[in-house]
């Protein structure tokens, strides 16, 4: 099994700190694979009745594996998991949790009550950076089409009909066992949709009627989509609200793949590659950051910056994603930096191999890759 070492590290560092790990991200992210290859593990996968009845008594299945490092995979298969986590950290901090559970495990009723301040969460997203390094497979074009879930991006060929069977999966064990939504129709029409127009702005009236729902419907759609982490909606970032866009959202789709799949795309000319970058950056900064913090800014007179990273009581920092710096457009980043001098400003494009401060209207703005923009991250925020 491949050791995906960002992943692995994450996991060692946050149990200094706590011993209950919860561990999510979208089916087929790679949650298993990576709980078993942590070192000295019991593994116990909670799918299988034998196993939940090991976890019948929480008390009795702690004390005999106290002090061990215990993966309870697909916990929200438990009647109760939160009643097992809350015994765990509360009288056996000598034994470490990872448990793991679908993008919804956030959404259920099971993990809502008793283990706020008791665990650390993780969210696996689809694969970033230094995973291509350990699949030694770096080849942006592939990771953009084929993208960021494991089973799809190790594919030799464009796995066309496994997209499509990774959204039934979603709509019949995410969906259904969660938010028992009707319509699935309407549902994936609206899904297809947003993964067409995925990194635009989000207008609900354009998608009632299409849909055959109302924009209630929509409103709905896209909150269970977001607590599933198959949607990130960025808010937009305003202060001076007379000359900003104030209140429609941006919604990005979680994977490349399944953009570049719905859109039709069988490869990519340099706008389809552009666009995918942004994507792209965008999990990047998610992976890292383990928040969605993250907005973008855009004025009346159509000026935009593409994210950015609000921090409590500090400015905010601006990131414009370019696949090359090489005739960019930064009219947006330029106004922006007139609005905010305070704000620390970056524009990462792939072609930058050393980064370099240079001046925009008298303010520092530093032009970097995307492993620069990580440290420089790692340091910051």
């Amino acid at each position: 099994m491949i050791k995906r070492r960002y992943w692995l590290n994450l996991i060692e560092g946050l149990w200094k700190e706590r011993s209950v790990l919860l561990l999510s991200g979208v089916r087929r992210a790679g949650k298993t694979v990576l709980s078993r290859t942590l070192r000295d593990v019991d593994y116990y996968d909670c799918e299988l009745p034998r196993i939940r009845g090991l976890m019948a008594d929480p008390e009795e299945f702690l004390e005999k594996r106290k002090g061990k490092r215990v993966v309870l995979d697909e916990i929200h298969r438990l009647d109760n998991p939160s009643e097992l986590l809350k015994i765990a950290a509360d009288h056996y901090p000598g034994t470490k949790i990872l448990a793991t559970g679908s993008s919804a495990i956030g959404a259920s009723a099971k993990f809502r009550d008793t283990l706020t301040g008791r665990k650390a969460q993780i969210w696996l997203t689809p694969l970033v950076s230094d995973d291509l390094r350990d699949f030694r497979k770096t080849n942006l074009a592939h990771r953009f089409l084929f993208g960021g879930l494991p089973p799809l991006f190790l594919s030799k060929k464009l796995p066309e009909k496994y997209f499509q069977e990774w959204i039934d999966a979603y709509w019949a064990k995410d969906i259904q066992e969660l938010f028992r939504l009707e319509r699935r129709s309407s549902f994936q029409k609206f899904l297809e949709l947003l993964m067409v127009q995925s990194g635009g702005i989000f207008e609900a009236s354009k998608f009632a009627a299409p849909c055959g729902v109302s924009h209630t419907t929509i409103a709905n759609y896209l909150r269970v989509l977001e607590e599933t982490y198959v949607a990130h909606v960025l808010k937009p970032y305003s202060t001076y609200k007379n000359t900003e866009i104030v209140a429609a959202p941006k919604v990005y789709m979680f994977d490349t793949g399944f953009v570049s799949y719905y859109r039709g795309w069988h490869d990519l000319n340099p706008k389809h590659t552009g666009q995918m970058w942004e994507h792209f950056v965008l999990n990047e900064l998610y992976a890292h950051m383990q928040s969605r913090q993250i907005r973008y800014w855009r004025d009346k007179q159509g000026h935009e910056v593409g994210f950015i990273v609000e921090r409590r009581g500090r400015a905010p920092v601006a990131v414009e994603a370019k696949w090359s710096q090489d005739n960019c457009d930064l009219s947006g980043l330029r106004v922006f930096l007139r609005q905010y001098p305070a704000a620390k400003a970056y524009v990462v494009a792939n072609d930058i191999v050393k980064s370099a401060v240079k001046k925009m209207d008298k303010i520092k703005v530093t032009f970097t890759g995307l492993g620069g923009l990580l440290t420089a991250f790692r340091r910051s925020i």
